[in-house]
């Protein structure tokens, strides 16, 4: 099971003996995007690491698990990212004995810039115990579905709410939607034929469609609390636009109409329709 960290925006795996800490979206380096616009802020990455320390030393983890974009450029790697992005996860390597990176859309050429302790896992995701991880930009695997549970992050997750002067303020949140896995096994395995996949692998997505199980998807907020995001309540930016992040989201096999919202202090706040109200 996965248990949520209230108020972290983190989550906790426990299997076979292992305590896996599970975040999203860091974007170390996300301050060099503002100095090319003329706004000047210093390096955030020391906070963000001794939240990240705090999380994983209150919990006693064993293993860090990164839900992509560690870093903030996409393709490439800025000169503040070539020097935080070592310094963060070796600190991080004396915590915990293992880190799990699964690839997200901001981490091109990664490699370089991660210490030897950090493995790289494909966007794709990777399971542990009955939960089953992506990153969220891209298709989960169809191995994924033989998970109860789905989590991912990419999205960044949060509400607004307006008062009646016209006052806004956004909160982060965690989502929780049900999620037909049947109808997502249907349609991974005609994106992945479409894709021209060997017929092999095609006959294991016929397979796991008579087996998938996947019936909850988390979207997980953003470790970064300096990001923003994405007003999922909103006409413009939310559910109800079409412009929603990511495939898996833009399916119809996650119910997000109806899906549940929490703030990481765990208060639960309503479904994504009855908070549109207030966005």
């Amino acid at each position: 099971m996965i248990t949520l960290l209230s108020p972290f925006p983190a989550a906790l795996v426990k299997s076979q003996g292992l305590r896996t800490v599970v975040v999203a979206d860091l974007h170390i380096g996300w301050e060099v995007a503002l100095s090319k616009e003329g706004i000047h802020v210093p390096s955030q990455t020391p906070k963000l690491l001794k939240k990240l320390l705090d999380v994983v030393s209150k919990y006693k983890a064993d293993r860090l698990l990164v839900l992509g974009d560690v870093k903030h450029t996409v393709a490439t790697a800025k000169t503040p990212e070539w020097r935080d992005v070592p310094e963060f996860f070796t600190a991080l390597g004396r915590m915990v004995n293992e880190i799990l990176l699964v690839r997200g859309n901001h981490d091109g050429n990664i490699e370089p810039l991660l210490p030897k302790n950090v493995k790289t896992l494909p966007s794709t995701g990777v399971v542990i115990d009955d939960v089953g991880f992506f990153h969220g930009h891209r298709w989960p695997s169809p191995i994924l579905l033989g998970c109860r549970t789905l989590a991912m992050g990419h999205v960044h997750p949060i509400v607004a709410f307006r008062d009646p002067a016209g006052f806004r303020v956004t909160r982060q949140v965690w989502v929780k939607a049900d999620c037909d896995g049947g109808l997502l096994s249907k349609v991974l395995q005609r994106k992945y034929s479409a894709k021209g996949k060997k017929e092999q692998n095609n006959t294991a997505y016929i397979d796991l469609e008579s087996v998938a199980k996947s019936s909850k998807l988390l979207v997980v907020p953003s470790f970064n609390d300096f990001l923003g995001g994405r007003p999922l309540n909103e006409r413009k930016d939310g559910f109800g636009s079409g412009g929603v992040a990511g495939p898996v989201l833009r399916s119809e096999a996650i119910d997000l109409k109806n899906a549940e919202t929490y703030l990481l202090d765990g208060t639960y706040l309503g479904t994504l329709e009855q908070l549109r109200a207030l966005g």
